[in-house]
């Protein structure tokens, strides 16, 4: 039985957020897991508590720019900062702030405490900037975004929408991805299948038995930075969801239904495994035949792979597809530094989000441009499936409350996802466990804030 969680009691235009990319072979993973609490904190205003004048102020000329550089991205990085000193003569930082979105949130947590060595602009996850919000941590963009006339209009629609709560646009997109549907075209033709992605489970079902030249059909992604994220694909397919809203679903009949056909595909029919590590590379050494796995994979995949890479949607499921989640990170900046520091970071985010700039970090990852007026010509000459993460876009969901508005789920629900597909566990038991302990999240650190 599903136990719904109270509403908030204050009003938002828009409570949607994205899911995270994982980055693939040659790129760095992307972990989505618990860490600092949702804590007290304050608006972007000055220190009086009024909006600040950003066309009165002078932006400082050094500032710091913490990364995990997603999908393997140091050295375009690098690029783009150096281009954008030189056009701005504001020098950058260029720090590594963790290998991964939790240490990042780990550092800036600490900074946040002890009030010291902030960055201008931080990369924040998905499963990250909510608690953010909560905790005042982080900057609305809207008055600088007016100062630097930045159209957030020609930001492609879902991936901008993104960022959006309470009327307010708290960060702007960056390493943004969807997961795509990879296999091995060698594979393929050597079992008589189409060249193409399944169209819907079912039929990949019929298919899986014949895909005998890797050691396994379908590899699931790792858990602990994908199960959460990819897994609402086929909970979605099949007409239900970790949460609607706020409205858990976890232990709903339909949602039991759904990971009892997840685990049969590994114990029962025996055609899938789950990836002990980034299931990118497991496929890009032809071990298994197809897997799931970010568009931030897509370059590293192709550039390890011996064999065809094909890519394709993730699969519709009996009641609803195809359907997918986005996922990626965006950039934000820190409510507590000064608006002089303030402004200069989002001249950063100005830059790293122009179409040209977006283009070339698209060419050297493989997540997709965040820009509608990007040229992506030469781009699709070099890696033309990208075009299929493009595509994608317009069958895509914003993510489910219960995986991205609440602090440490994705882990939780990795867990859970865990004892049922690597320790054959009771379905019902461990999402009715871990529907109690999301409640509990929502109560202790969540509805305190909002209410």
């Amino acid at each position: 039985m599903n136990r719904p969680i109270r509403p908030l009691t204050i009003p938002s235009s828009r409570r949607t957020l994205l899911g995270l990319g994982a980055a693939g072979a040659g790129a760095l993973a992307l972990a989505a897991c618990g860490g600092p609490s949702v804590g007290g904190g304050s608006g972007a205003s000055d220190e009086g508590g009024e909006e600040v004048d950003f066309s009165s102020i002078e932006p400082v000329t050094e500032i710091a720019f913490w990364t995990n550089h997603p999908g393997g991205s140091k050295d375009v990085e690098a690029e783009l900062l150096a281009q954008f000193t030189e056009e701005t003569g504001i020098k950058v930082s260029h720090v590594t702030a963790g290998s991964n979105y939790e240490e990042i949130a780990q550092r800036f947590q600490t900074a946040q405490a002890a009030q010291d060595d902030l960055p201008a602009v931080v990369v924040l996850s998905d499963v990250w900037w909510f608690r953010y919000f909560i905790n005042g941590n982080i900057a609305p963009l809207d008055l600088m975004i007016e100062q630097l006339g930045i159209d957030l209009s020609d930001y492609r629609d879902s991936l901008v929408a993104d960022y959006q709560y309470d009327d307010k646009q708290w960060a702007l997109p960056y390493g943004r991805s969807t997961p795509l549907f990879y296999y091995n075209k060698d594979h393929f033709a050597a079992a008589g299948l189409p060249d193409r992605a399944p169209e819907t489970w079912e039929e990949f079902e019929e298919w899986a038995p014949k895909l005998t030249q890797g050691e396994v059909a379908y590899m699931y992604p790792d858990l602990a930075g994908y199960a959460g994220w990819t897994l609402q694909n086929v909970l979605w397919g099949r007409g239900t969801s970790w949460s609607d809203e706020w409205d858990l679903k976890v232990s709903s009949p339909e949602t039991i239904e759904a990971l009892q056909w997840v685990q049969s595909t590994v114990y029962e029919g025996q055609w899938a495994q789950v990836a002990s590590s980034d299931s990118a590379d497991t496929f890009a050494a032809g071990v298994c035949s197809t897997t799931i796995a970010s568009t931030g994979s897509l370059v590293g995949v192709l550039e390890a792979a011996s064999f065809d890479v094909g890519v394709g949607f993730l699969p519709a499921g009996p009641v609803e597809g195809p359907v997918c989640p986005t996922g990626g990170a965006g950039l934000g900046v820190p409510a507590s530094i000064t608006p002089e520091e303030q402004l200069a970071g989002a001249m950063l985010i100005e830059f790293m989000g122009r179409p040209e700039s977006t283009v070339a970090f698209s060419g050297a990852t493989g997540y997709m441009p965040v820009r509608k007026s990007a040229d992506i010509t030469e781009l699709l000459e070099t890696t033309p499936q990208i075009q299929t993460a493009i595509d994608q876009l317009e069958v895509t969901r914003t993510q489910d409350y219960a995986r991205v508005f609440l602090p440490g789920a994705d882990q939780e629900i990795a867990n859970a996802v865990g004892t049922i597909l690597t320790e054959q566990g009771d379905v019902e038991e461990a999402l009715t466990a871990l529907e109690s302990t999301l409640e509990g999240i929502y109560t202790s650190q969540i509805e305190p804030k909002l209410s």
